[in-house]
């Protein structure tokens, strides 16, 4: 009765945020006396076996017509159909986009009970207990779960990832069992750019750009640091950026180590998703800004120029060093 974890690659590619859902299934399965088997699903143009080195015993490999874009049903379904088969009791799952979409309809499926925005390991796994971030991660609760069947989603970059032991994970390949589900709509993945959960630094920026026009500043920072881009939840609405880039209580959770807002006020709703970055810098021209009381290090000014000064000057210190 191995722990199962769903593995998510981004273009085929691995994320860090699956790595440390790998670490968390490897850990609960050392203390259930059991193995870790992970699920890929959709095409992957990494070794699956990598998994291994992050604790993972089995990788199964589901690939299938239905798994060329991001479907919560058939995902869900594939996931459940491997517990089924693998006898599991236990699913981790990274609490990324894609897991957030994946997880509730994974509980349905498998009959399962979902504990979401898990932000350690548990203290123990009989009974299940696991702690969670509540509030908009104003507060933390204790979870405890007696339920034959368990779903944990983690928070992305709130556990870490353990350190990789150099073994390899045997792989097999398996045809998805998910059938398309055309009442669902299916997301189609961004491409070249990074998963702001698992962003080490994000540049943020909200109605103070005037408009979507003026968001070349943000990107060529945010190219310049190898960041992710992210806006405010009233830019995703009046359509400047996509949805898939508003951070907040109802948008992205993130946890960067570096978070820079920029024309951002910082209402309460904004500071939930984004509060627990190690380090927030906030540029803007009103000094009365709620965000400057959440901030480590503020800067009152115009970010038309400001934010060019900054560029030049990180450009300036790459080059020189």
């Amino acid at each position: 009765m191995s722990v199962l974890v769903f593995a998510e690659s981004w273009d085929g590619t691995f994320k860090k945020a699956s790595f440390e859902a790998v670490s968390y299934a490897a850990h609960i399965a050392q203390q259930k006396g059991t193995t870790t088997t992970a699920v890929v699903i959709g095409a992957l143009s990494d070794d699956a076996s990598v998994l291994g080195q992050y604790g993972a015993n089995k990788v199964i490999h589901a690939q299938g017509e239905n798994t060329g874009s991001i479907n919560g049903k058939v995902y869900a379904e594939t996931l459940a159909a491997v517990a089924q088969s693998e006898g599991t009791d236990t699913l981790v799952i990274s609490g990324s986009f894609t897991g957030k979409t994946i997880a509730p309809i994974a509980s349905i499926k498998m009959d399962a009970a979902l504990i979401t925005n898990a932000v350690e390991l548990p203290t123990s796994v009989s009974p299940l207990t696991v702690k969670r971030g509540s509030f908009s991660s104003k507060a933390f609760a204790i979870y405890q779960s007696n339920a034959e069947s368990v779903i944990i989603s983690i928070t992305p970059n709130s556990v870490g990832v353990g350190a990789p032991s150099g073994d390899s994970a045997s792989v097999e390949q398996a045809v998805s069992v998910g059938s398309a589900d055309t009442t669902q709509k299916s997301l189609d993945k961004a491409q070249g750019k990074i998963p702001l959960p698992e962003a080490e630094l994000v540049i943020s920026a909200g109605r103070g750009l005037k408009g979507p026009e003026n968001w070349g500043m943000v990107e060529e920072l945010a190219e310049l640091l190898g960041a992710g881009t992210a806006c405010s939840k009233p830019v995703s609405d009046i359509g400047w950026r996509p949805h898939t880039e508003h951070v907040g209580q109802t948008g992205i959770a993130i946890r960067p180590n570096l978070y820079i807002a920029i024309g951002i006020s910082g209402a309460i709703q904004h500071l939930a998703g984004v509060s627990n970055s190690k380090t927030i810098v906030v540029i803007n021209n009103d000094p009365e800004a709620p965000f400057f009381k959440a901030a480590d290090y503020g800067i009152v000014g115009d970010a038309f120029e400001v934010v060019p000064k900054l560029t030049e000057a990180i450009r300036q210190f790459k080059a020189n060093n």
